[in-house]
């Protein structure tokens, strides 16, 4: 699953966020103070939602930390009261993706999440492709250098989208991928899109994998997998 990890003192909000998000199919971290956030922060987040007001270390400090000690490009969202310019061109300049002023909706939050996680560069597939060149299982053959599928030896016409989704999924056999996830990898950053893309571009894909297309399996609550 897609892991957030929310940064706020405030512990109620963090247990509404959190409550939140995971209803939507995120897999939620949280922590009440900026050293504990930099403690838990790992490469399987995928975004940090950050308040900025806290005591000792604040959420400008620890986004400065992020990208400049440990070298993350992780997006940040600040979460914060504070609402003016400088603040927000503070924000910016220290690495922040996004800024929310509080009081704020969770629908208001939930989009902003899914707009930033848009905007993340494509580059997970290409590292995995980095791995292995050729995926094959039961006749199903993929080169990912040339870009073409077979099955059987007879190349199946994939459109680009359904063969960066099916990329995604074989490059890691059993790893679950939220709709989110495929549509912040798939998808171009300009192209406005909803999680019902993701599912009408899987099921034309399962009808031209054939009998392979079984392999393609959804867990509600978790997303896509390929299941080898």
């Amino acid at each position: 699953m897609s892991k957030i990890l929310i940064v706020d003192d405030e512990e109620d909000l963090c247990e509404i966020l959190k409550f939140n998000l995971e209803s939507e199919g995120y897999n939620v971290d949280t922590a009440n103070s900026a050293e504990e956030g930099l403690k838990i922060l790992s490469t399987e987040h995928i975004l940090v939602l950050l308040d900025v007001m806290m005591d000792d270390m604040n959420g400008f400090q620890m986004a400065n930390k992020i990208r400049k000690d440990l070298h993350s490009e992780v997006p940040i969202i600040f979460l914060t009261a504070k609402d003016t310019e400088n603040d927000m061109l503070t924000g910016f300049n220290v690495g922040g993706d996004d800024y929310i002023t509080k009081p704020f909706s969770l629908k208001a939050v939930l989009a902003r999440i899914k707009a930033v996680l848009r905007r993340v560069p494509k580059t997970e597939i290409e590292k995995e492709i980095t791995i292995a060149s050729v995926f094959e299982y039961n006749g199903l053959k993929i080169n990912f250098d040339t870009k073409k599928t077979t099955i059987n030896s007879r190349e199946i016409q994939l459109t680009r989208k359904e063969y960066m989704i099916l990329a995604l999924l074989t490059q890691s056999p059993k790893r679950f991928f939220s709709r989110e996830q495929i549509l912040s990898q798939v998808w171009d950053d300009d192209t406005y899109v909803t999680e019902r893309s993701v599912d009408v571009h899987i099921t034309r894909l399962r009808r031209k994998l054939g009998d392979l297309g079984v392999c393609i399996i959804n867990r509600t609550g978790f997303g896509y997998s390929f299941d080898n």
